[in-house]
């Protein structure tokens, strides 16, 4: 379970990460991540996460086993993403049983891949 201080429960933040954040897609899943402007304050922004799963996944029980076992993988990688990090993650249609034994593998990917894109943008600008 993400701590209440790292979910994403704006839909306006939601908006913002999925339509002008970095896109990186799998054959199950695409994640999203955007970079929050700093506050005016000064106060440090920790980084939020929030998940999209569709009807299209399965049904209920489906749904809720999938966002569980995405937001336990996602949970460490919170830890080390840039200060005001919003990240997303959708998921796709999953038919296999075999996704369910890879998530934390897929949503690493994912992570990583998302990372390098920001810091490909970074050098480019």
């Amino acid at each position: 379970m993400l701590p209440l201080r790292a979910r994403l429960t704006s839909p306006s933040d939601f908006a913002h990460t999925t339509k002008s954040g970095i896109r990186v897609s799998s054959q199950n899943f695409v994640g999203y991540l955007y970079i929050s402007p700093a506050p005016i304050d000064g106060s440090h922004q920790c980084a939020k996460a929030g998940l999209i799963i569709g009807k299209n996944v399965g049904g209920s029980v489906q749904r809720h086993r999938l966002s569980r076992q995405v937001r336990h993988a996602l949970a460490p990688h919170l830890a080390t993403a840039p200060e005001g990090a919003l990240i997303v993650i959708r998921a796709l249609s999953t038919d296999s049983e075999s996704v369910h034994n890879e998530i934390s593998t897929l949503i690493s990917k994912l992570f990583t891949k998302n990372l390098e894109r920001l810091a490909t943008r970074k050098a480019d600008a």
